[in-house]
């Protein structure tokens, strides 16, 4: 598959996803004439907090108490959570970065502002095991040498 200047920006877009979201690795990836095929793995980031969320006031002592109000004066650091550099985001959410950074870079290249690019919904697919991952990637490998049979080609 040979690409255009706009298939360019949207395999740019793709190959950048991870510098936005800490939590993906990519996989197989091909850019068709009206659709594109792409693996992402998502990385577990469990780092033991659990879910239930942190308590408000902590009892050291029976007499001593440290809550929210008074923690930050003691080591500075309050009851908020430390900032994270990159957000960890669900399979919508990155859809819709790929769509949306690639379908402006493209509407600015033409001058057509605004103008969709990308149809409203996707397939997504759950991976379940290696065997399975090896069949998608060889159907994502060999996809445009089968451009010709396709029903929307």
């Amino acid at each position: 598959m040979k690409l255009n200047k706009y298939g360019e920006i949207a395999k740019q877009k793709w190959y950048d996803l991870p510098n936005h979201n800490s939590n993906i690795k990519l996989d197989s990836f091909v850019i068709m004439p009206n659709h594109i095929h792409g693996i992402i793995n998502f990385i577990e980031t469990n780092v033991g907090a659990g879910s239930q969320p942190a308590p408000d006031s902590i009892m050291i002592s029976d007499t001593v108490q440290i809550t929210c109000e008074n923690v930050s004066d003691i080591n500075g650091a309050g009851c908020e959570p430390a900032p994270t550099p990159i957000k960890k985001h669900g399979l919508p959410e990155i859809v819709r970065q790929f769509k949306t950074f690639s379908a402006k870079e493209i509407n600015e290249m033409r001058n057509t502002t605004g103008t969709t690019i990308w149809q409203r919904n996707y397939y997504e697919h759950i991976i379940r095991n290696e065997k399975e991952l090896w069949k998608i990637r060889q159907y994502i490998k060999y996809n445009p040498i089968n451009w010709e049979k396709d029903e929307y080609n």
